[in-house]
């Protein structure tokens, strides 16, 4: 008797030893859960998801917060596992467990299964908003019409193909007509390819495609241009527009698919000048004291010798009271009496220099291993060097400053 008195003496003695330890390892558990939630929810406010979704139909969420655009970004309780702890006023916080967390499945049609949520940010929906694309309602002052195409370039065929989408807010001489449009790969000026006809529509949908063969040595140095024109009721045809586009700064891969927009320009069509024009812009940075000179493209140049061995490049120098300053020159084209460059130069002049300078612009045609022939020159500047054509377009570059002020002009 004594015997089991001990003994049970003993294991109740171990018993209370193990019920006192398992009360204080829940109580130290407890305190340490309660220190994370409050580090995890300290820089918001707790809301009750109750408060956040009040109505259940409209499903529209209310923050309480002074940024009336931001939109809570809560945890709710359906995603709780076996490792979720309960807390004080029914609230949540989840221990570390497996990341990809699986919610329960069965339909959940409303936002009461939200209750007991608890909000641990906000998300600004100003951040996520994809940028508007303004291509189609953002068009100029005296605009008559933009295109929109695509090109990509099969190496292994060596073919270029175009994909003509389609064309907007085109000005013609009547209130609908029908359109097509004829696409060049310059150099060649004699074959084309020609779209079908969208008959009363001013804003016509293509989605047309074209193969030029054409090999990758000789790609860079070809042009597309796109021709706009108009059909009237007598059949006769009326171009509306062109667009010109150089391929010589394109990366174009079989991978490498690009959409690209132009604006419509004029053709000029007068007849070409007596050794050719050049069309090229000019703007003044008066704040950065810098001349641009944008070289854009030539015309009707009378070539020495018409081969594909002969270069035509334009060189652009900045002289001052006759003195030369410094030159530029474009990159060489083969072949072709209208070269299109879209090539940019900036040079150094001061506001004070603008009465005393002068841009001077020479075409010139080399052929590997001869002399190079200057086929046209023209100059720009002020009263002291220039009259008419080429005075105006200095004067207008002064008076717009930072704009830049596209002219054609005679060479000579």
């Amino acid at each position: 008797e004594q015997a089991v008195a001990v003994a049970g003496g003993v294991i109740g003695g171990i018993l209370l030893f193990v019920l006192i330890g398992i009360t204080a390892y829940l109580l130290w558990k407890r305190f340490c859960c309660l220190l994370s939630y409050e580090k995890l929810t300290s820089p918001v406010t707790t809301t009750n998801a109750c408060a956040i979704f009040q109505d259940q139909s409209t499903s529209e969420i209310q923050p309480k917060s002074t940024r009336s655009r931001s939109v809570p970004f809560i945890i709710p309780p359906t995603l709780h596992e076996r490792d979720w702890t309960n807390l004080t006023n029914e609230e949540h916080v989840q221990e570390d467990s497996d990341p990809y967390v699986i919610p329960p499945s069965g339909p959940r049609s409303s936002f009461h299964s939200l209750a007991g949520a608890y909000v641990v940010g906000t998300i600004n929906p100003e951040l996520y908003k994809f940028p508007e694309d303004k291509s189609e309602t953002d068009f100029p002052e005296g605009n008559i019409g933009r295109l929109w195409f695509s090109i990509e370039y099969e190496q292994e065929s060596e073919r270029l193909l175009v994909s003509l989408i389609k064309v907007r807010k085109l000005q013609p001489p009547a209130d609908s007509c029908s359109l097509f449009v004829k696409i060049y790969l310059l150099p060649d000026e004699r074959s084309y390819l020609q779209s079908k006809t969208k008959r009363k529509t001013l804003n016509p949908q293509f989605d047309e495609n074209f193969v030029f063969q054409v090999s990758s040595r000789m790609l860079l140095q070809r042009t597309l241009k796109f021709l706009v024109y108009h059909v009237d009721q007598q059949k006769k045809h009326h171009l509306l527009g062109q667009v010109i586009f150089p391929l010589k700064n394109e990366i174009l891969t079989d991978d490498n698919k690009l959409v690209i927009w132009r604006d419509l320009e004029k053709e000029n069509l007068e007849p070409p000048s007596e050794y050719g024009d050049i069309q090229f812009s000019l703007s003044y940075n008066d704040y950065l004291g810098r001349l641009t000179v944008v070289v854009l493209r030539a015309r009707g140049l009378k070539l020495q010798e018409e081969s594909h061995a002969v270069s035509v490049y334009v060189k652009v120098s900045l002289m001052n009271h006759n003195k030369f300053i410094k030159s530029k020159k474009t990159a060489a084209v083969l072949g072709s009496p209208n070269p299109v460059y879209n090539e940019t130069f900036s040079f150094k002049a001061d506001q004070t220099e603008l009465d005393t300078a002068s841009l001077s612009l020479s075409v010139l045609q080399s052929i590997k291993g001869e002399k190079t022939h200057l086929l046209g020159r023209l100059v720009v500047g002020p009263f002291m060097y220039t009259r008419g054509k080429e005075l105006e377009h200095w004067n207008e570059m002064i008076s717009k400053p930072k704009e830049l002020v596209k002219r054609w002009h005679a060479l000579c």
